[in-house]
């Protein structure tokens, strides 16, 4: 299992229709072939000093390796928003990780 978590930081004073440009991007991702699956969220509203709640979108996909990852980096939806959305994030961070075992 090959986990891709993605935090993205969206600069402020988005218009509504760029937000909604944004969130369609993001959501179409998990459409990807190679995703086994996909989730978006938001915070929670969990309040302790060690939980980072200042990004605005999770993405969190779950692939079957880093071959299906791989996959998904170049794939065309991937690519178009990377060009539609890129711009609408002031910061983005992403963790991988895979099985400890």
């Amino acid at each position: 299992m090959f986990v891709h978590a993605v935090y993205f930081y969206l600069r402020d004073g988005l218009s509504p229709e760029e937000r909604a440009r944004f969130d369609a991007g993001v959501r179409s991702l998990r459409d990807i072939e190679t995703v086994r699956q996909g989730w978006v969220g938001v915070p929670a509203p969990t309040d302790r000093p060690v939980i980072e709640r200042g990004y605005h979108t999770a993405l969190v996909l779950l692939f079957a390796d880093q071959a299906a990852h791989d996959a998904y980096q170049t794939h065309p939806v991937h690519d178009r928003f990377r060009a539609e959305c890129a711009g609408l994030w002031r910061d983005v961070r992403i963790y991988d990780s895979v099985d400890a075992t």
